[in-house]
């Protein structure tokens, strides 16, 4: 009965470890990844202005004389004009892992 009471801590206890180094990676992660968050270029207002004068361009467009490799052209240009704006704002994003881990540590320490 004490060698099963013993295991299972052992078990238990082993788990918790596991648990803690996965949590300590996925910090180290989300350092870096707010370390490049801060370090990348950001466009200027007149440069946002120009993209959405660019956007704004492609909707008003008549594409039903295009053809099927001009509308992949204008799609993935607009794919690039949405990820450089996306990427101007300066915020950070969580994951869900990080988010929960967040709150279980102030749980945890409040």
């Amino acid at each position: 009965m004490k060698k099963i009471n013993l295991l299972s801590i052992l078990l238990m206890l082993a788990m918790f470890i596991s648990l803690s180094t996965a949590s300590a990676s996925e910090l180290k992660k989300s350092e870096k990844n707010t370390a490049t968050a801060s370090t990348e270029n950001t466009l200027s207002a007149e440069d946002v202005k120009i993209l959405n004068l660019r956007v704004e361009e492609i909707r008003d467009m008549d594409k039903s004389n295009l053809t099927m490799l001009e509308k992949r052209e204008l799609k993935n240009e607009l794919k690039t004009i949405k990820k450089d704006l996306r990427n101007n704002n300066g915020a950070i994003y969580i994951g869900t892992g990080t988010l929960l881990l967040i709150i279980i540590l102030i749980i945890l320490l409040v």
